[in-house]
């Protein structure tokens, strides 16, 4: 059998397959088809080739073009920021479920496609964001100062608390990265223009004046005609949804409240000193650093001769900065590749602990006041640094932070005592979930009830949403179990059990059969009012005065609104609005319109006269912030437009399985 293989898979076409089959794993490797990898990308973009736009994505071709991706934990990094963005804006109206909803993910997907694509045009395009900018835009953030001044504790405090957690390495990438898709983006909606002629006619459709007059109908008599059984069974069929019982729960609860507990005893001497001992760095201002230094710039990829040419230069910058009287900010000036902080001779400020890439502190904290540095090597290049001046640590003693430490021990012993409570009711729920009353009585706590409450209802605790949506969840309704604790404000949370539900549901035709008829009988008025209405508007627009036509039909006088404004609420902006959206009248004739009210009245308008607005009359001011405003409002645009422009030169591919 051995040989008869052999004899098969010798000749030239067993060759040429083997000869085929040497391609593929020549160019990617045995282990592309050994292990199995997975996908973490929830969008990825491939382009073209800067210097070939055409080039088709079909392999070999494809090699040639640069692909990025948004990867999952990209996209649940900025999901969970805008998840705590949208809760802290909405309160307790924000609805985690809807926020989990793919159309939701989605928008947020879009919208950092959209910001990945400006991010690679501006790398394509060869924007570069320089260290300082990263760190003038870091030491900016109010979130990472204290009284108003950065604060290198309060920095990585902030990113290590982020969700996710952040090193300073992967929050300046980040920072780089938002930076130089915002200079496209600043670049495009800062350019735009806009001329006088546009200006004007802006300015003639804002400063539109409309005369007009009004007229609000009566209600219309209430409609007294007997309704057949044929005509109210097929309303009710047709109309089921507006015969239903509203769902509805009783609930019982118990709450736990903070600002009703009893105030703790205030802590001793022992403890305020042992936690002035645990959190004495919090107490400390940290060293600081005044430094300038000069950049050699040269790309992490260069080649061993960039390299090489780049260490040689700094080495001789560093030889001549070293020099009796040499003037260290001249040659920074003449010579930095730091556009950030060549103008200033280098100068980086006072620089803390955390920062900076990791070569260059290493090296600044290394130094005495006065040296200047050998080159030292960064992702940026070759750095030339002379440290100026240092600022020590300051240790606060414990008689002057001692207010503030026992001020922070009574609040930790209201929260623990808080928390110690909570704990305890949870445990005793645990022990017997289906029941609220043993676990309060164990703790001292009443059981309140309330109900039956429906979905709209606000009444009590039903004001919070996250109550609301636990009252009405399927595990509670159906289990009859206690909540977990429901937070409802700071050290303020309620456990709740439905005590019983009734689902929505359909009322018969019998019970409802008053309800029906009174639908019927109000559909045929307002029905019968908008027929009138809409003979009214056809007399005024064949030429009859509006006055005319409500003398005739003894209604009330129109309400005359002469030089009446775009935007003015009055009668009502919903009427303001229909008259402005009303044609121009033509031939000395008035224009005539009707509109129904929320309330089912209906008003009547006639527009007797349109004066465009006079851009004369506007002042400097005006027209400059006008101006300012049309044009931002057209960058904005413009911006959306290259967005839409890079996708059609982009190809996106969106991973909705990964989403």
């Amino acid at each position: 059998m051995l040989q008869t293989l052999r004899d098969k898979t010798s000749g030239w076409l067993a060759t040429v397959i083997l000869g085929l089959l040497i391609i593929p794993f020549a160019l990617f490797g045995l282990q592309d088809y050994m292990v199995q990898r997975t996908d973490d990308a929830v969008a990825k973009i491939d382009a073209p080739p800067t210097w070939w736009a055409s080039a088709p994505s079909w392999w070999p071709a494809s090699m040639l073009w640069h692909h990025d991706k948004i990867t999952s934990e990209e996209f649940r990094a900025r999901f969970e920021q805008e998840r705590q963005r949208r809760r802290q804006q909405d309160g307790d109206a924000f609805d985690p479920k809807s926020f989990e909803a793919v159309d939701n993910k989605r928008e947020i997907l879009e919208s950092m496609i959209d910001e990945k694509l400006r991010g690679m045009a501006s790398e394509r395009a060869g924007l570069e964001v320089s260290d300082a900018q990263v760190r003038r835009t870091i030491q900016e953030i109010p979130a990472f100062q204290v009284d108003g001044k950065f604060n290198p504790q309060r920095y990585q405090l902030a990113l290590a608390s982020a969700v996710p957690a952040q090193t300073p390495r992967q929050f300046e990438a980040t920072l780089r990265d938002d930076l130089r898709q915002s200079v496209v983006v600043a670049g495009i909606a800062n350019s735009n223009f806009v001329t006088d002629a546009e200006l004007e006619r802006l300015m003639r459709v804002l400063g539109e004046t409309r005369d007009a007059s009004v007229l609000f109908m009566p209600p219309p008599a209430p409609d007294v005609a007997p309704v057949a059984d044929a005509e109210i069974k097929s309303w009710y069929d047709n109309h089921g949804a507006d015969f239903r019982a509203r769902e509805t729960v009783s609930l019982e609860y118990v709450t736990l409240d903070g600002a009703s507990m009893a105030p703790p005893p205030p802590a001793d001497e022992a403890t305020l000193r042992q936690r002035y001992e645990q959190e004495k760095g919090k107490f400390a201002a940290s060293e600081e650093r005044l430094a300038s230094h000069i950049l050699v710039q040269v790309a992490d990829g260069a080649d061993a001769a960039t390299q090489k040419a780049a260490e040689a230069k700094a080495a001789k910058l560093a030889a001549e900065a070293k020099a009796p009287g040499a003037d260290f900010a001249a040659i920074a000036r003449a010579n930095s590749d730091d556009d950030g902080s060549k103008a200033a001779g280098g100068d980086l400020g006072w620089v803390s602990k955390g920062i900076m890439d990791p070569a260059f502190e290493s090296a600044l904290f290394a130094m005495k006041a006065g040296e200047v540095s050998a080159p030292v090597k960064s992702a940026f290049g070759w750095h030339v640094i002379q440290l100026r001046e240092v600022k020590g640590t300051a240790q606060q003693p414990f008689e002057a932070v001692r207010e503030t430490l026992a001020a922070e021990q009574a609040q930790t012993d209201r929260e623990r005592a808080f928390n110690d409570l909570s704990t305890r009711l949870v445990d005793l729920v645990y022990k017997n979930p289906s029941s609220l009353a043993p676990a309060a009585r164990e703790v001292g706590l009443p059981v309140l009830k309330v109900g039956p409450v429906a979905r709209d209802s606000n009444e009590g605790i039903l004001a919070h949403a996250a109550v609301k949506r636990a009252a009405f969840s399927e595990v509670l309704v159906q289990d009859g179990t206690v909540s977990d604790p429901i937070e409802i404000g700071p050290s303020h949370s309620v456990l709740i059990r439905v005590a019983s539900h009734t689902p929505e549901r359909t009322l018969p035709l019998a019970q409802v059969r008053d309800q029906v008829v009174a639908s019927i009988r109000a559909d045929r008025a307002r029905k019968a009012a908008a027929k009138d209405a809409d003979a009214l508007v056809a007399r005024v627009a064949a030429g009859e005065a509006l006055e005319a036509v409500a003398a005739s039909r003894q209604l009330p006088a129109p309400q005359a609104l002469p030089g009446l404004r775009r935007g003015m609420p009055i009668p009502s902006p919903e009427v303001s609005a229909a008259i402005f959206a009303a044609k121009a009248p033509a031939n000395g004739a008035s224009s005539a319109g009707k509109l129904v009210l929320d309330d089912g009245r209906i008003a009547l308008f006639a527009v007797h006269a349109v004066k465009p607005g006079n851009p004369a009359e506007a002042s400097p001011q005006e027209r400059a912030m006008l101006r300012q405003q049309l044009a931002q409002a057209h960058g904005l645009g413009d911006v959306d437009a290259l967005s839409r422009h890079l996708r059609k030169q982009m190809k996106v591919t969106v991973v909705e399985a990964n989403l």
